[in-house]
């Protein structure tokens, strides 16, 4: 095969695919038209269906740059298959060969590689094309992208370079005709009218019309919530999609256009009173607010500043990409609202667009919205699963009729369609209309307690979480920082700790100067708006700062934008002397100082910095603030105390946030334009220390109670946090995350450097580390190995791995081998970037946790997004950054989700089972009737699905959550023991006493084959009886639907669906119990009453419509002592045998999820290994490895000598041969 013929396309992208070249073979495509019409149109639906069968069916193998078809397919864990065709694109009439020079060369240095000539680029691009091929270019469209075929990779691209469409993110809302087409289309739908027309071949008109309204009220439901998704996504982003934009051309000329005109490279101007994005621009003149909430539900304004030039005063820089997600800080994003902009003397506010359309961050999150992954979650592959056991038992019940009719020479015609009928018997109809019951259910109660969701299939999921990750800053702790204090630095000595800021003696001081200018705030419409933390820090020096208006920038030249200066009453009088350095205070002018450059906070360098003048001053001033370790490393080491690591650990360890500041005066020789183009590391090194900020975050009021009952369930809780590690761990012991008694181990992981290979330290936190005893650190530190078949004594001496991001990164790209077990373990994770949250996410999910995330959107997007269950605690509605939303900012929401989660998932359980149940009951009823060429009634089947399983399903979902979280976990899938041997238990039992009964009343003295004379009740009623069956005598003859066997039958399966719903709707410890679901309980007992009503006292004109002969009054107290007994022995195996025992013996899981044997009561634990014992052939629960990988991996670790690592060692990573690609872990002590 030839290469071409497979190619990748997007590659190490989230959207990675294999794409196959195909060309349309006329030979095949006249055999599968053959086909269609042989399978009366079958054939062509499963090709609809299968877009890989279609491919495959009608075209040919292919050279990729041919092919007429391509066939992709992604390379993620689900492996979708989709199909596009090739269009051509005929260039001589595309309007950008002609297009002129769109955008101004930029002359200020700042642009760094940006596109600035898109027409220039193209015809650079096309130059490498044959001009045969420039006629036409090759592309297909895929999820709302096109990619062109590219000669120079000789494979499809992604629109980037070659061509750029409309501006335009475009959400197209289908027509209602089209919606339904697609709807009507689906395989269950086609199924169902399958069955109408069976039915109705067959005279069951009623039940054929019942089916028909159930599924026109379910499409017309479907496509009004598709369609409304539509409209409001639609409406979301077509609000502001087109506007009126101004763009620089040659020459300075400013020209207004629509926004859908923009390309990559224009140079566009934002408006002085702010706008909302078009598109992606960076910014290379002024600055802008920025409210960026749409995309990360973080509703503090955001500073961004112009994109600095990295050629200036640094070597080898000067071949830096611009990349969005590194310049983010400088990049406007599509759909973020621009507040107000801040520019200087003639000069413009500027931003060249780099990302248009569906390539902007507004259109990828669409496209995510628009195209969602596929939700991998076992209940659904089970359920599938699940419903072709039932398509094989359908086929049994097919054969089976088919040879039973031929047997008894029944016409042909008959038997075609009684053996049809049993397979729309077998699949419920109404399965996937119950399923969806009660995640609607659910959401409704959700929204009830303010959680906002925008993915209803992953409330399931989250019934499954067995570990949460929580955010700490503003989610575990409160969002606002108060100041506790500051320790300043004199003589590289720390001073006293101070806790009054706003005073005389440091009105003037460079420390109070560095909190007066270092931050980020704004003002807008008057009030000071920013960063929480800045703000605290702000007011506590009691400082006013000012911005520069528009009218004064105009007046001035080079005005200074921002300017802040203590209140008159915190300025002495009299001019401080006896300090040499004070001569620039002594002019009579107001002290205030100007901020001249900032360099915004980023979470990469875990710092910011100023440029800032004092009015008056010739020499600038460098003010920096950030991470102290940070800090400390950029200044003078002469200036840093001795004591500052010590001094900072005592800090963090009561879990104060500590910020340093530092400073150093400029030359004289930057001027304020050299400034405005300087390099940030030309500034940001060689400074003075200047002390410390100490910054108090209080844990909020629920954070240890929510924390406790996760705990109690089971549930790990990990956190993940930008700050400082100590300060985590310290905060993590506070809240109840790490027990008092348990370890804390600390990994340290440096990356390769000068030839020696990756390691890892490891340091015991706390008394540990000072403790001099080498052996007693052992022996108390690791958990002791068990050597029986109890695990709970891991927890009494548990242990947690720290780490920071830096070390999460090496361990990642250098230990793989040890991340599986780190991730076991690990509880904090301090500073952490936000592409690095997402990894940690990834690297849980791989050893099969289900993770929960729990974040204030800010800077969780990514992980909220990763997670099984991510939870925003935006205050905005609807957050698109995360699945779910709290209204409320409080954790208290992880429990109820969880909750909410445990009894959808458990009411999709039981709605399942009591489905399949329903479907076995009545396959079986029929196929005993089939025996005796009889069948139930129309109105019969009537009465059995509409009366009783609609109504029992739809109110048996209606149970609210346990008010509590357990420690039990639901099973994750339909294919467990505990659930099989439920079905299959409750299977067995039904048929036994439906063949009980129909086997019985054959041996009834008064038995005998039922015709219209047939008198087995008193001669007294005989009369009655015949005269009211007389009319219906020829339809009798036809299909032999009464008779004593069906009778008997129709009262005993009546009463077994609602025996079976009983027994299923269980409430503790998932539900509430079904006694306090008030519709339910009303449905069964009105059920219960009116079959039982009949059963004993008949009254003649039911009897008549539901075709149920006469029988004596003695046999009808039989049934009723058959029914009876039936419910007793139901109840009794799924609430006593299945719960007390099975559970208990062989499905229960510890602490960590693995199996355990009856821990809790030692005298039981012969029993539970007897009953095992007995139970394991039938339920295939025979001793083996668990199924996740965190489990096999915990029990592998309680047996290794080696783990956890030792105190003050070291782990090596020494590289094997590249064929296995694994680590070799040497560990030195």
């Amino acid at each position: 095969m030839d290469k071409e013929e497979r190619k990748t396309i997007n590659q190490g992208q989230e959207d990675e695919m294999e794409i196959y070249g195909y060309n349309l073979s006329r030979l095949k495509i006249a055999i599968v038209s053959l086909g269609v019409i042989c399978t009366g149109g079958f054939l062509l639906l499963l090709l609809y269906w299968m877009p890989e069968w279609r491919v495959k069916a009608t075209c040919i193998r292919a050279a990729i740059k041919d092919c007429e078809v391509v066939l992709l397919r992604t390379t993620d864990e689900f492996r979708v298959w989709f199909c596009a065709k090739i269009r051509l694109l005929s260039l001589e009439t595309h309007p950008f060969l002609s297009r002129k020079s769109t955008a101004n060369k930029v002359s200020n240095g700042h642009a760094v590689h940006l596109i600035e000539n898109p027409a220039e680029e193209n015809r650079h691009e096309l130059s490498k094309y044959p001009q045969t091929q420039l006629q036409q270019i090759r592309y297909f469209t895929h999820h709302s992208v096109k990619y062109f075929w590219n000669d120079t990779i000789h494979n499809f691209d992604f629109l980037k370079k070659l061509l750029y469409g409309v501006n335009e993110i475009t959400v197209k809302v289908p027509s209602v005709f089209k919606l339904l087409i697609k709807e009507v289309l689906n395989p269950f739908y086609i199924f169902q009218l399958f069955s109408v027309i069976l039915w109705c071949t067959d005279e069951y008109y009623y039940y054929a019309l019942a089916i028909v309204i159930m599924s026109i009220v379910s499409i017309v439901s479907s496509l009004y919530s598709i369609r409304k998704q539509y409209v409001m996504l639609h409406d979301m982003v077509a609000a502001h999609s087109t506007v009126r934009v101004s763009v620089c051309r040659v020459n300075e000329e400013i020209e207004e256009i629509f926004s859908t005109d923009l390309v990559p490279g224009d140079v566009m101007v934002i408006p002085l009173n702010g706008t909302i994005m078009p598109c992606d621009a960076v910014l290379i003149n002024g600055t802008c607010i920025v409210n960026e909430s749409m995309l990360t539900g973080e509703s503090v304004p955001v500073t961004k500043t112009n994109l600095p030039n990295p050629s200036v005063d640094i070597k080898g820089m000067g071949d830096e990409l611009y990349n969005p997600e590194s310049h983010k800080r400088h990049t406007l994003f599509c759909g973020t609202t621009v507040i107000q902009t801040r520019f200087y003397t003639g000069e413009l506010v500027k931003a060249v667009v780099v990302r248009t359309g569906f390539s902007t961050s507004k259109g990828q999150l669409v496209r995510s919205i628009l195209y969602p992954k596929p939700t991998d979650f076992k209940l659904y592959r089970d359920a599938y699963l699940f419903l072709l056991c039932l398509v094989a038992v359908a086929g049994i019940g097919f054969v089976y009729t088919i040879i039973n009719s031929i047997l008894n020479e029944v016409e042909v015609g008959v038997i075609i369609i009684e053996s049809l009928d049993i397979i729309t018997i077998t699949v419920p109809p109404a399965l996937p209309a119950a399923m969806t019951a009660g995640i609607v259910y659910a959401q409704r109660r959700l929204k009830k307690i303010g959680i906002f969701c925008i993915s209803p299939q992953r409330i399931n999921i989250c019934g499954q979480l067995n570990l949460v990750c929580f955010d700490k800053t503003g989610t575990l702790t409160e969002d606002g920082l108060d100041l506790w204090g500051i320790q300043r630095v004199e003589n590289a000595q720390f001073l006293l700790p101070e806790e009054n800021v706003c005073n005389e003696m440091l009105v003037k001081s460079q420390f109070v100067a560095c909190m007066a200018t270092c931050h980020s705030l704004t003002k807008i419409g008057g009030v000071l708006s920013g960063d929480p933390l800045d703000l605290k820090m702000f007011e506590a020096i009691g400082w006013i700062l000012e911005e520069a208006t528009e009218e004064e920038t105009a007046l001035h030249n080079r005005i200074m934008p921002t300017v802040v200066r203590p209140p008159k009453q915190l300025l002495p009088e009299s001019i401080p002397a006896g300090n040499q350095e004070m001569e620039l205070f002594e002019l009579p002018a107001i002290y205030e100082i100007g901020i001249v450059r900032q360099f915004p906070f980023s979470s990469a360098l875990q710092r910011m910095s100023v440029v800032a003048r004092v009015l008056g001053d010739k020499k600038m001033d460098a003010y920096m603030k950030g991470a102290p370790e940070v800090i400390a490393s950029l200044c003078k080491p002469e200036t840093v105390p001795v004591d500052f690591e010590k001094v900072l650990e005592d800090f963090t360890k009561q879990g104060f946030r500590v910020i340093a500041l530092a400073h150093r005066k400029l030359e004289s020789k930057l001027t304020w334009h050299k400034v405005q183009n300087i390099s940030r590391d030309t500034i940001e090194n060689n400074m003075d220390f200047m002390g410390l900020i100490i910054m108090q975050n209080k844990l909020k009021q629920e954070t240890p109670a929510v924390l406790e009952d996760l705990h109690k369930a089971n549930i790990r809780t990990v956190m993940v946090t930008g700050d400082n590690m100590l300060t985590a761990v310290s905060v993590a012991r506070d809240c109840g995350m790490i027990l008092p008694q348990d370890k804390v181990i600390i990994a340290e992981a440096l990356p390769p450097k000068d030839g020696k290979l990756a390691k890892i330290n490891w340091h015991y936190a706390d008394s540990l580390t000072q403790c001099s005893n080498s052996s007693a650190i052992n022996s108390e530190a690791i958990p002791i190995k068990l050597v029986h078949d109890s695990l709970e004594d891991l927890q009494v001496t548990r242990y947690h791995f720290a780490m920071n991001g830096k070390s999460f990164s090496v361990i990642l790209e250098h230990f793989q081998d040890l991340v599986p077990k780190l991730m076991l373990h690990g509880t904090v994770f301090a500073r952490m970037a936000p592409d690095q949250k997402t990894q940690l996410v990834e690297a849980l999910q791989n050893v099969d946790y289900f993770v929960g995330m729990c974040g204030d959107g800010a800077n969780d997007c990514g992980a909220l997004k990763r997670a099984h269950g991510g939870i925003s605690l935006s205050e905005l509605e609807a957050s698109v950054a995360s699945p779910f939303t709290s209204k409320t900012p409080s954790i208290s929401c992880v429990p109820n989700l969880i909750r909410e989660g445990r009894a959808a998932l458990i009411t999709s359980f039981c709605v399942f089972k009591f489905m399949a149940l329903y479907s076995i009951i009545q396959y079986f009823s029929v196929t005993l009737l089939y025996s005796i060429l009889s069948n139930l009634g129309d109105f019969q089947f009537l009465f059995i699905d509409l009366a009783i399983i609609l109504v029992v399903v739809f109110t048996m979902s209606l149970n609210p959550a346990w008010k509590e979280l357990v420690a039990q976990r639901p099973p994750s899938g339909l294919i467990s023991g505990a659930l099989l041997f439920s079905v299959l238990s409750q299977i067995i039992i039904c048929i036994g006493f439906q063949s009980l009964g129909f086997f019985w009343v054959k041996q009834q003295p008064w038995y005998e084959v039922w015709h219209p004379h047939s008198d087995a009740c008193n001669t007294t009623r005989s009369l009655y009886w015949n005269s009211s069956h007389l009319y219906n005598e020829t339809e009798l003859d036809e299909h032999n639907i009464q008779n004593y066997e069906n009778t008997t039958v129709f009262f005993i399966s009546s009463f077994q669906y609602l025996i079976v719903a009983i027994a299923f709707s269980k409430g503790k410890p998932f539900r509430q119990p079904c006694y306090k679901n008030y519709f339910f309980v009303v449905s069964v007992i009105i059920l219960y009453v009116f079959v039982l009503f009949i059963m004993l006292y008949p009254v003649a004109s039911v009897d008549q419509v539901l075709e149920i002969v006469c029988v004596p009054y003695q046999w009808r107290v039989t049934m009723l002592i058959i029914v009876l007994v039936n419910a007793f022995v139901s109840i009794m195996v799924e609430n006593f045998f299945l719960d007390m025992v099975l559970w208990k013996v062989v499905f229960n899981r510890d602490k960590q999820g693995e199996y355990r044997f009856g821990t809790t009561q030692p005298p039981q634990a012969s029993v539970d290994r007897w009953g095992k014992c007995c139970l394991s052939w039938a339920l295939c629960c025979r001793k083996k490895m668990p199924k996740a990988k965190y489990m096999y991996l915990a029990q592998e670790l309680l047996v290794d000598p080696e783990w956890p690592p030792k105190p003050q060692t070291t782990t090596e990573a020494k590289a094997l041969v590249k064929e296995n690609g694994s680590c070799q872990i040497i560990t030195i002590t």
